[in-house]
């Protein structure tokens, strides 16, 4: 504890009297300090025991000693110590009068203790408590790094919460909640999930002080700590040494933090951001063995990649999974940021909307970090391994870090949707999704045999979703929908029309009707009566405009290949009309 003026009323060699102020002894002194001026106020930082003898006050006008305490009170001067038998042999009554009116201690001073002793006291009072305080810390130090040894981050926050008498919680990447400690604070630590989202945009490290209770929010939650309320002081810190803070650390006690508790609090975060960068090198090397077990199942050699991935990878190689191919060419921050605006903030409550709304313009970095952290916190292997411009993934078919991938990308959907209709309202051009922003294709669900297959998949999907605009398409929308979409191509459609331009021709003259005829024949699958019933003639006529057809593409009906590219030339050239 640092000295206070009732520590040093009962210092036995001091020989102090009170003589005004009595009921405010127990506030600390930070400084005793000597002045005879007649205004020492411009001198003072506060907190300070000012010693005086009044050589150049007025000291028994009572006036003059209003205004002087007064200021003294205003300066934040803690007490004020009189020296007896120097120029007055007793402390003026004016003096007394103004120190009790305005509540500040008035301390007598005798002859025999010089105004030097009193600041020596203060002084080693204060060395002796910082000296406990650094000595705390460093105990601190060594319980935390124990802990953190021993049983890993909710360990060390469990020793810190005891160390600064309140609660502490770490957070993910994503903002998620990840541990707190005691039990109780996990309901208090999930709603600072928007300040830790806002201390993520700050380059590390960052910190910031805010309340708990939620934006006004007081009273006790359920299941809370008994007397613990809402209006905690929370201190925020960033965890990571690079651009991009990869976790967060917040720290709530009923008050600021003491020189102990600030020592204690600074060591957890230094051996919390040395695990994180310890994590992110074990994560490279992890990235690596992903990469091995990848090209080999892609390889065709499922029984080596199971041997690589061991225990690490072996738990995906045994479940179906899935597997995931994203690229982009840095998606623009702007549109991507737009997520996190009043229109979007509402609807990100899961991990992977959370991410998509601050990419930082790294969209395949963010959604990399959605991923491992659904598969974390649900206790799943995920194998991420990036390739330039490309993100590929093997996450458990049904499991959470798939499920993350398409919140990911409806948050992103939502985001460019959002954008290009402001967009549109304002007259803006805007870019085109499959040119600067991410697109991500799925496979459906595989094996280790067939990763190859699943692979291909996943990037048929991939050029599905570039060409339709979207973020996410999936292999099983391929499948379940129509082909015609997929010919939607400048190349295919030049096809359809360079092969069927002729026969619109023809029928520009009014001598015939060969298109929609040749529709009718091929769609009866060349049944005569049945198409001709269709259109209303005979089936000779038919006959014949089929014959004409032939003659004027100079192709013969009766090769199937021939009636296939007609087939799909009839069915692009009516996409592209409706």
């Amino acid at each position: 504890m640092p000295p206070t003026l009732a520590s040093l009323v009962h210092h036995s060699a001091l020989k102090l009297t009170v003589r005004a102020g009595g009921d405010r002894l127990d506030v600390p002194v930070r400084w005793a300090h000597a002045s005879e001026l007649a205004d020492p106020v411009p001198y003072m930082e506060g907190g300070e025991l000012l010693l005086i003898t009044a050589l150049k006050l007025d000291a028994e006008d009572p006036e003059t000693m209003r205004r002087y305490v007064k200021r003294l009170v205003g300066a934040g001067v803690v007490g004020l110590g009189f020296g007896v038998g120097v120029n007055y042999a007793d402390i003026p009554k004016a003096l007394v009068e103004a120190a009790v009116q305005e509540g500040l201690p008035l301390l007598e001073v005798p002859r025999r203790t010089p105004f030097l002793a009193i600041s020596k006291a203060v002084s080693a009072a204060i060395a002796a408590d910082q000296y406990r305080a650094v000595t705390a810390g460093f105990a601190a130090q060594r319980e935390l790094t124990r802990q953190a040894l021993s049983d890993g981050p909710e360990g060390l926050l469990a020793a810190l919460a005891s160390q600064v008498d309140g609660w502490a919680a770490l957070y993910d990447a994503s903002g998620a909640v990840v541990a707190t400690a005691p039990e109780w604070a996990g309901r208090r630590a999930a709603r600072l999930t928007a300040d830790v989202e806002r201390l993520r945009e700050r380059p590390a490290p960052a910190s910031a002080v805010v309340g708990a209770g939620g934006g006004g929010d007081e009273g006790e939650d359920e299941g809370e700590g008994p007397g613990e309320g809402a209006g905690d002081r929370v201190e925020l810190h960033s965890l990571g040494t690079g651009r991009r803070p990869r976790a967060a650390l917040a720290v709530g006690t009923a008050a600021a933090l003491g020189t102990a508790e600030r020592y204690a609090l600074h060591s957890a975060i230094a051996l919390l951001t040395l695990t994180t960068e310890r994590s992110r090198s074990l994560q490279d090397a992890e990235q690596r063995i992903g990469a091995a077990v990848l090209r080999m199942l892609l390889a065709g050699e499922p029984d080596h990649a199971r041997a690589v991935a061991g225990d690490l990878y072996g738990g995906l190689l045994d479940a179906p999974f899935r597997i995931v191919v994203a690229e982009s060419a840095a998606a623009p921050v702007g549109v991507v940021r737009d997520a996190g605006g009043a229109g979007g903030a509402a609807s990100r409550t899961t991990a992977g909307a959370l991410v998509a709304a601050d990419t930082n313009g790294d969209p395949l970095g963010g959604l990399a970090e959605c991923l491992e952290s659904a598969a974390a916190r649900a206790g799943e292997a995920v194998l991420v391994v990036p390739e330039g411009e490309r993100l590929v993934v093997l996450a458990v078919d049904g499991g959470a870090a798939v499920e993350a991938c398409g919140e990911f990308a409806a948050a992103l959907e939502g985001a460019r949707a959002e954008v290009r209709g402001r967009a549109g309202a304002s007259g803006v051009a805007q870019g085109s999704a499959d040119e600067d922003e991410l697109v991500v294709g799925m496979s459906g669900p595989a094996g280790p045999i067939a990763a190859a297959a699943a692979y291909k998949q996943a990037e048929q999907a991939l050029s599905v979703a570039r060409r339709r605009g979207r973020v996410l398409v999936g292999h099983e929308q391929l499948a379940a929908g129509s082909v015609v979409p997929l010919l939607a191509d400048d190349a295919v459609r030049a096809f359809a029309d360079g092969l069927l331009r002729p026969l619109y021709e023809h029928d520009a003259t009014g001598r015939g009707d060969l298109v929609a005829s040749l529709r009718a024949w091929l769609s009866r699958h060349g049944q005569w009566d049945a198409a001709a019933a269709d259109l209303g003639v005979h089936r000779h006529t038919l006959r014949y405009r089929m014959r004409r057809v032939e003659e004027i593409l100079g192709r013969s009906l009766d090769d199937p290949d021939v009636r296939m590219e007609l087939w799909l030339a009839l069915k692009t050239t009516a996409a592209v009309g409706e």
